[in-house]
């Protein structure tokens, strides 16, 4: 029995189509967010990881107080683009609730 395989040539054969190409613009906006916050006086040596997931922009890490929590917030809310800022940012020496 001989099984017939077409040829790239011919219209039978489809490559699978590529996929979804990956969002530039989330790269783009976390890598002006952190910039901007490591030229700010107020947030530049603070440990904070900045991650942006289709325009919203979390913020997370721990702070030295509430002046450098806020700021950050602002400082991601200004960059043209973002949608949404989530600001997770923990203050240092800050305790848990216990359960």
């Amino acid at each position: 029995m001989l099984i017939p395989w077409p040829y790239p040539d011919e219209g039978g054969y489809r490559p699978e189509p590529p996929g979804p190409p990956p969002d530039d613009e989330d790269a783009r906006l976390a890598a002006l967010v952190a910039q901007r916050l490591s030229s700010d006086w107020t947030t530049r040596r603070q440990q904070i990881v900045v991650t942006v997931q289709n325009r919203v922009v979390i913020l997370a890490g721990v702070v030295a107080g509430p002046e450098a929590r806020r700021v950050a917030g602002e400082i991601a809310w200004d960059v043209g683009g973002v949608g949404d800022v989530c600001n997770a940012l923990r203050l240092a020496g800050a305790r848990r609730p216990r359960r």
